[in-house]
C-alpha cells in the first residue's frame, strides 16, 4: 500500500483543519446539526480524503482531478464558515483562524 500522501505537508494541514472545524461545530446550535454542521463535516473531511485518493492514482490527470476536488471542498468550507460567522455561530477571530489554516 502506498501511503506517500501521509508525508505531504498539505495533507497534514488539511487534517488540522478538520480538527479545528469539528471543534467549532461543537458550539453550533442544535438546529444546525443536520444542516450546516453536516455540510461542513462532509466538506472538511473531503479535503484530506481527496488528497489521499489523488495521491493513490497513477496518472497525472487522475491525480489532478482529485486535488482539484480537494480544493473545491476547501472553498466550500470557506464559504460555509463565512455563513456561520454571518449567523453568529462563530466569532470573526475563529473565522480568521480557519481562513489562515485553509490558506
Amino acid at each position: 500500500m502506498n501511503n506517500s500522501y501521509k508525508k505531504l505537508d498539505v495533507y497534514a494541514k488539511s487534517r488540522q483543519l478538520v480538527v479545528t472545524v469539528y471543534s467549532l461545530l461543537k458550539h453550533f446550535p442544535a438546529e444546525e446539526k443536520y444542516a450546516l454542521c453536516d455540510k461542513l463535516r462532509r466538506a472538511v473531511i473531503s479535503v484530506p480524503s481527496n488528497i489521499a485518493e489523488g495521491s493513490g492514482r497513477t496518472s497525472a490527470k487522475d491525480q489532478a482531478h482529485f486535488f482539484e476536488m480537494a480544493f473545491g471542498s476547501l472553498m466550500e468550507v470557506s464559504c460555509q464558515m463565512d455563513i456561520a460567522c454571518d449567523l453568529g455561530y462563530i466569532e470573526q477571530l475563529e473565522l480568521t483562524q480557519v481562513e489562515e489554516q485553509a490558506h
